[in-house]
């Protein structure tokens, strides 16, 4: 009977985050919705909702439910607990000002890069990212600045867990690939996207390193009509390494 309750209980958390993932998605939806979309009883919907909302992790306003404002308190607590992330905000509005592009942080959980912090400079591009989201690590420039510094196994086991799917003609994708683009990013102390997430999009990246650990990668990103040549070879590439340099030293004393 253990093993069976354990399993319901189990069940009932994904039930629960199911739910708030397709809320995020949508920004709201009714019971209907989320039933029919996630192929659930209304009634199974129902009750985790009014669960949801006891709690204030949803509100409901005319049969709609949102994503409360408890999520703000969440996060905060996560950014707080990233020691580094008040001295990343000031060195990514600088980088952002000086290049005049998007600058973006981000760090690895769970095998993939996750955005923590982005601003950009008056000629930034728009991009789909958004704080929070997460992306595979070996197809952007965060992701094989951060891949580089690992260990291999801890590499590997990325790789066997989340594959190395393909987005353009660019991307990487297989192993042999990977692990020779790796060790050039080690050689240079800096990684490129050249088009391998989305066509039209460069990006340069540098690793933060503290205390033997890699932390996070930060990054330049810029149409590939604008990022060529010595900007995109040169320039852009001392940029990030210097502001990563800069947080790597200031992290000492945050």
């Amino acid at each position: 009977m253990g093993t069976s309750s354990k399993s319901r209980t189990v069940d009932a958390v994904q039930i629960s985050l199911n739910i708030i993932e397709f809320l995020q998605e949508r920004d709201g939806a009714g019971i209907t919705e989320i039933a029919e979309t996630l192929e659930y009883s209304k009634g199974t919907v129902h009750s985790h909702l009014a669960t949801l909302a006891e709690n204030e992790y949803v509100v409901k306003q005319d049969g709609v439910y949102r994503l409360s404002l408890r999520y703000l308190e969440l996060a905060e607590t996560v950014k707080d607990r990233l020691q580094i992330y008040d001295v990343v905000r000031e060195e990514l509005n600088e980088l952002a000002a000086d290049s005049g592009e998007l600058a973006q942080f981000a760090t690895e959980e769970h095998g993939r890069a996750v955005y923590i912090y982005k601003t950009g400079g008056e000629r930034a591009v728009q991009t789909a990212s958004s704080v929070g989201d997460r992306e595979y690590l070996h197809c952007i420039s965060l992701g094989k600045a951060m891949l580089a510094y690992m260990d291999e196994e801890r590499v590997e086991e990325i790789v066997e867990q989340h594959g190395l799917p393909q987005y353009t003609s660019s991307t990487i994708t297989t192993r042999e690939e990977l692990f020779e683009e790796l060790e050039a990013v080690r050689e240079q102390g800096y990684a490129f996207d050249r088009e391998e997430k989305i066509e039209g999009l460069r990006c340069v990246a540098a690793p933060v390193v503290t205390k033997g650990e890699v932390v996070g990668a930060l990054s330049v990103s810029g149409p590939a009509s604008r990022f060529e040549g010595e900007l995109y070879e040169e320039e852009l590439p001392k940029m990030v390494t210097r502001s990563a340099n800069v947080i790597e030293i200031n992290s000492q004393f945050s």
